[in-house]
Order: structure tokens, then C-alpha cells, then sequence
């Protein structure tokens, strides 16, 4: 029952902190970790009970959604593709061969969350607005970075609404709110689509009884974290996404 609980409480601390900010895998995982359960079983089971989380956050946010639909008509078969990539490379590749760069990219989406703004205003200084005859370069580049993140996302997925959040907050002109109910959308859909490909070719790796116990928790995790999330000013938002990434940065740092 002290483990039930414990696992509980970690799927809705997660759904709550994935929702606001992102990174709540890192608080799910190790947990699995600290009660026995194999690397990759613990992964996988944590994978398909964020989905529930994923969903419950979306729809809290679904206001912030509406202005941003042709952006996520873009931007969602790219993280889809990534995340089944990255799931298929979860089972074959070694988890050094693509946690060692983890910190990294930590580091780089906080400093894209903070600096965010004035790279913003800079670039809009910046940017042509003239007639275009197809897609800008930045688009195009914006498809393929979340389609990198995607792939990241199926693979391990801890902080991947921090980089989408700094990447965005650079790439586009679009409100942080908006930005986060975005990432919402993007994060689901990359859980979704390695959840799936997991119970396709991964079935004797899933613990569901662990799945169950996050999935429920991080759906009421979603619920509250959306209703909170949404009330932040942006610069509580910003401040909020720092301080939380930075303080997951330190756990896989200094506390593996």
C-alpha cells in the first residue's frame, strides 16, 4: 500500500508539473527506480500513464488552444513522427546513448525560456513582411526542431515541455500561455504515439498495475495543474519553468 501511494503520488505531482511546466517524468521515474522496477519497464509504464495527465491538461487549456490551430496542424504529425522514431530507438539503442545529452538540452531550453522575450523583440525587428510564396525557413526549421524533440520525447521525454516552451518562445511570436497549451498538445501526442508503439512490440515490459496508479494520478494531476498553470502571469510562468528546470537539472546532475 506505502508503494501504491507512493506511486500515486508521484503520477499526479507529475501530471500536475508536466502540465505547468514539463519534466515530470523526473519525478515519476526515480521514484520507480527507488522501488525496484528494471530501467526500461519503469520508462515504458511511466510513458503510457502520463498519456491520461497529457489529455486532462490539454483540455484545461483548450482556451489557449483556439488561436493557435493552423500552428498544431503544422507542428503535430511532426511530433508524432518523432516520438514513434524515438520509442523504436528506446528499444534498441542503450539509455547512455542518448541520456548523456540530456543536461545539455535542459540547460539550452532554460536559457531559451529566459531569454526568450528579447530574442523575440530582436527577431521581430528582424523579420520580412513582405509577400512569401511558400513556407519561411523558420517554419520549416520550427517543424524539423519539434520533430527532433519528438523524438527525444518517445525516447525519454524528461523536460521536453521545457525545450519545446524555450523553443518556441524563440521561434514564434505567440503568448507563453499559448505556448504552453501548445506544448501540451505536442507532449500528449508524442506520449500517445509511443504508448502505443510500445504496447504493439514492448507488451512484456509494461507493468500496468504501475500504469494504472500513474495514469490515474496524473489525470487529476492535469485537472489541477491546468487550473493553476492558467492563472500564472507570464512572468510567474517563466520564473516557475526555470526554477522547476533547473531544479531537475541538479537531480540528474549531482543525484543520477
Amino acid at each position: 500500500m506505502l508503494e501504491a501511494g507512493a506511486i500515486f503520488l508521484a503520477g499526479f505531482w507529475a501530471g500536475m508539473i508536466n502540465v505547468v511546466v514539463g519534466s515530470g517524468t523526473l519525478v515519476t521515474f526515480p521514484v520507480l527506480l527507488l522501488f525496484g522496477f528494471p530501467p526500461l519497464t519503469a520508462n515504458i509504464s511511466n510513458n503510457i500513464g502520463l498519456v491520461a495527465g497529457g489529455l486532462s491538461g490539454t483540455w484545461g487549456y483548450r482556451k489557449e488552444l483556439a488561436p493557435n490551430k493552423d500552428m498544431i496542424k503544422r507542428l503535430l504529425p511532426a511530433s508524432a513522427g518523432g516520438g514513434l522514431v524515438g520509442a523504436l530507438l528506446l528499444l534498441v539503442l542503450p539509455a547512455s546513448a542518448f541520456s548523456t545529452i540530456v543536461p545539455v538540452l535542459i540547460i539550452i531550453g532554460l536559457l531559451m525560456v529566459a531569454f526568450g522575450p528579447a530574442l523575440q523583440r530582436l527577431l521581430a525587428k528582424r523579420r520580412y513582411t513582405g509577400p512569401r510564396r511558400g513556407p519561411s525557413r523558420g517554419a520549416v526549421g520550427l517543424v524539423a526542431a519539434i520533430f527532433v524533440l519528438g523524438m527525444y520525447g518517445g525516447y525519454f521525454g524528461a523536460a521536453q515541455g521545457i525545450l519545446i516552451v524555450g523553443l518556441m518562445s524563440i521561434m514564434t511570436t505567440v503568448a507563453l500561455q499559448q505556448i504552453n497549451a501548445v506544448k501540451n498538445v505536442l507532449t500528449t501526442a508524442v506520449n500517445g504515439i509511443a504508448a502505443v508503439t510500445f504496447m504493439l512490440v514492448a507488451w512484456h515490459y509494461i507493468d500496468w498495475r504501475v500504469t494504472a496508479l500513474i495514469a490515474v494520478g496524473s489525470l487529476l494531476g492535469g485537472m489541477v495543474g491546468a487550473k493553476f498553470g492558467r492563472r500564472l502571469p507570464p512572468v510567474a510562468l517563466r520564473a516557475t519553468i526555470i526554477v522547476v528546470g533547473t531544479a531537475a537539472l541538479v537531480k540528474m546532475v549531482f543525484f543520477p
